[in-house]
């Protein structure tokens, strides 16, 4: 993401963003809320079409609309996001219009910016220049592959053994070349975990046929492949040798955290009541919330009061494990200093 802050007054005003990728996509769907106005150049067909029972097809023209928010999808298929609500600036005033959002198409949004809304822009920029990691999982006959997304691990491919389709080859060496050919169409970091020596004697052959394709991968000891894996690949912080600042890990080992704690009657609460007194009683040293649910009146209101006590918030996507753990518990609890 792209992102350009310059024109803020007391965290109010206009932030310019340019989305680049899906994640792009997901962080605009939580930082566009109903009510906050929207600018881009969208197309629109002149408000003068003719009233024929069968009228003439009217050609799109491309105009700067302003609307004002009131809905807002996030298409993942299709990779796009839609912005709905009534146009208050540019032709059309007083009618409907949706705005689609799409990588490469900027944007204005004018709103009062919460902290944890530049956090999120923040996050969104740096990533862009981190670049897309991929964990690949493999063990003997096996290789799972994974993006590594804002919202969670994304499942790219998965090999299993050889094809067959390669003459020469021994059945383990075809089965490293299909995993190789699919590194080689990646770019960014890529992580090989695993268990036993299997990860270990494929990074030895990736070195033999790509020194710059091994040059940006890391290895990493796992008790299984697929996406139990790619967690542990995440909490272990493994990743933090390629990214220091990435989100998933802060989200594992915070509800990891909490989990402990809950089974073992510690410091920790869950669902709405709880965390709302635990931040009260200034008792709430990290408060976990899902992203869904940071719109809702009463969650907005704990929140606000947490980042006023200098309460850490850690907002936990709901698309990956961890937060469908957390929405499992109410979609928000707090690590205590102490019970209550």
């Amino acid at each position: 993401m792209k992102a350009d802050c310059t024109d803020l007054k007391d965290s109010s005003g206009e932030i310019r963003l340019f989305p680049e990728n899906t994640d792009d996509l997901w962080h605009l769907e939580h930082l566009i809320t109903p009510g906050c106005l929207v600018y881009a150049t969208t197309f629109r067909s002149p408000e003068n079409a003719t009233d024929k029972a069968r009228p003439e097809k009217q050609e799109k023209k491309a105009v700067r609309l302003g609307i004002r928010t009131e809905k807002i999808e996030f298409h993942r298929n299709s990779n796009r996001l839609r912005v709905m609500g009534i146009i208050e600036f540019g032709m059309d005033c007083g009618f409907y219009h949706t705005i689609s959002v799409e990588p490469g198409y900027e944007i204005s949004v004018i709103k009062k910016w919460s902290s944890l809304d530049l956090e999120r822009i923040k996050r969104a920029v740096k990533s862009s220049v981190t670049g897309v990691i991929h964990i690949i999982t493999i063990e003997e006959g096996s290789c799972e592959v994974y993006r590594i997304r804002q919202f969670g691990p994304e499942f790219g491919k998965s090999v299993l053994g050889g094809s067959g389709k390669r003459e020469g080859l021994d059945k383990r060496q075809e089965f490293f070349e299909e995993i190789l050919d699919i590194m080689l169409a990646t770019t960014g970091p890529l992580v090989i975990a695993g268990p036993g020596f299997v990860k270990d004697d494929f990074m030895d052959f990736v070195k033999s046929k790509d020194k710059g394709l091994a040059s940006r991968c890391v290895t990493a000891e796992t008790r299984r492949i697929g996406r139990g894996a790619v967690q542990e690949v995440i909490g272990l912080g493994i990743l933090d040798k390629i990214s220091e600042d990435l989100q998933l890990k802060r989200e594992v080992l915070a509800m990891d955290e909490l989990i402990r704690r809950i089974s073992s009657d510690g410091n920790a609460a869950y669902g709405v009541k709880e965390v709302s007194a635990s931040v009260d009683f200034g008792a709430a040293e990290n408060v976990l919330v899902c992203d869904g649910i940071i719109r809702d009146d009463r969650i907005a209101k704990i929140l606000e009061k947490a980042e006023n006590m200098r309460t850490e918030i850690t907002v936990l996507s709901t698309e990956f494990e961890p937060g469908k753990q957390l929405s499992a518990l109410g979609g928000i609890a707090a690590l205590l200093r102490y019970k209550i």
